[in-house]
């Protein structure tokens, strides 16, 4: 980006290296046109000796004084005087008094043409710039061409076979100094990749054993409740002991399958939330740059307020990447499930610890719905018809502990609140 700038930075020394060359010799043309008359009138009267001499100058050899005319001091006609001052418009005049050795003899009334701008000198001038800017935006699109499209040409198909998993192997580096992060940020996307693909592999092996396992461990109780509710059913047992004994069988036995339902539970949760976090410090302003770049165009595109509120760039600890996934996911909710009017950010200390609280207008959850937000797989009625899995408030709090932090809601009168608890 830097050799760019200096790209963008030359081409403007350039254009006004061109412009001042170019101004300042149209003004100097302009200049010299304008005054050329005088220098040949100085010039003629310095060659001047008396009055006689005026009649033997010969006007060819001047560009601009095409007539001269003279008035004798002695003349007091008031027409030859006044017609010797007053020319016609359409003549240019330029009238000096004449002296030979301090002894005024009278004026001197020089008539004048300009001369005409030399329009082929200007032309060169001009093809001459244009060359230069010509080449060097030649230069630039070369250059361009050759460090960023076809680079950029090369690597179209890469998101595709990234897309399909087609592509095998390192990603080939570029040359191009422009395309070094991208190519390091497409072969990190597509070792992420592999390693979701190869954990998803080992998670439904893992999950086949397991339910292959669970089955068998479940059949068996499975099997004596049936015989025992069979048996009570057909009055087998005339014993009332032998009764209770079945009933109590019947109990333990559920509840052995009920420990086999929890086992299942807990894996599934387990493997959700294998989401490894790697805790630093981070200072507050680079996680809001990372997260309000995106989302302040997304809420002026939908039209909703968007208020940021006032903060202190502290020193924060916890994970950059999965506090902007926190702060992603309350984003989308309130985008889902709110009013589309408003959206207000703020930030306040307490004991200290740093908390964000972003807060959405709309509807709110019931009481009874408010108790299990955070719960996985949970849904609160005013979600109905949108798409979810009820995962996205309980990822946020697991990860938010395992930052060594928190997150709560806060019901509003006319809204609902999300807090980040980071230290």
């Amino acid at each position: 980006m830097k050799n760019y700038n200096r790209i963008i930075f030359c081409s403007i020394i350039l254009y006004l290296f061109v412009a001042v060359v170019l101004g300042s010799f149209l003004f100097h043309s302009e200049n010299q046109r304008n005054h050329f008359y005088r220098v040949e009138a100085n010039r003629i009267l310095s060659t001047l000796t008396d009055i006689q001499s005026i009649e033997n100058i010969n006007l060819d050899a001047y560009e601009t004084i095409w007539k001269i005319d003279f008035l004798d001091k002695e003349i007091s006609n008031q027409n030859v005087v006044k017609n010797f001052f007053q020319e016609d418009n359409a003549n240019n005049i330029y009238i000096q008094p004449f002296y030979i050795h301090n002894d005024f003899l009278g004026y001197i009334k020089f008539i004048y043409k300009l001369p005409v701008f030399n329009i082929q000198k200007l032309i060169l001038i001009a093809e001459i710039s244009l060359f230069i800017l010509e080449f060097f935006v030649l230069v630039v699109l070369i250059y361009m061409k050759k460090k960023l499209v076809e680079p950029f040409q090369r690597l179209s198909e890469l998101p595709i076979q990234l897309a399909k998993g087609h592509l095998k192997g390192h990603i080939k580096e570029e040359k191009s100094r422009y395309l070094g992060r991208f190519m390091w940020g497409m072969g990190q996307l597509k070792d992420t990749l592999d390693v979701s693909r190869q954990r998803q592999i080992e998670l439904m092996k893992e999950q086949k054993k397991m339910l292959l396992s669970l089955s068998h461990d479940i059949k068996t109780p499975l099997n004596l409740i049936k015989l025992y509710s069979k048996a009570l059913e057909e009055d087998i047992y005339t014993n009332e002991q032998d009764k209770r004994n079945a009933v109590h069988q019947i109990g333990q036995k559920s509840q052995e399958i009920e420990k086999y339902v929890e086992e299942i539970i807990q894996s599934s949760r387990e493997d959700i939330l294998d989401l490894p976090v790697h805790n630093s410090e981070f200072y507050l302003q680079d996680l809001l740059s990372k997260v309000m770049n995106v989302y302040a165009e997304q809420c002026a595109l939908r039209h909703i307020d968007l208020k940021l509120g006032d903060f202190e760039n502290r020193l924060l600890k916890g994970d950059i990447e999965r506090c902007q996934e926190v702060l992603e996911n309350l984003f989308e909710n309130a985008f889902k499930y709110g009013d589309g009017r408003r959206i207000e950010v703020s930030f306040y200390e307490e004991d200290y610890c740093q908390l964000i609280r972003l807060f959405s207008s709309g509807s709110t959850v019931t009481d009874n719905e408010f108790n299990h937000l955070f719960e996985s797989f949970f849904r609160g009625t005013n979600a109905k018809g949108m798409k979810g899995s009820g995962l996205g408030l309980y990822i946020c709090k697991e990860l938010m502990q395992k930052m060594d932090g928190t997150i709560f809601a806060e019901k509003c009168e006319d809204g609902m609140a999300f807090i980040m608890v980071l230290r």
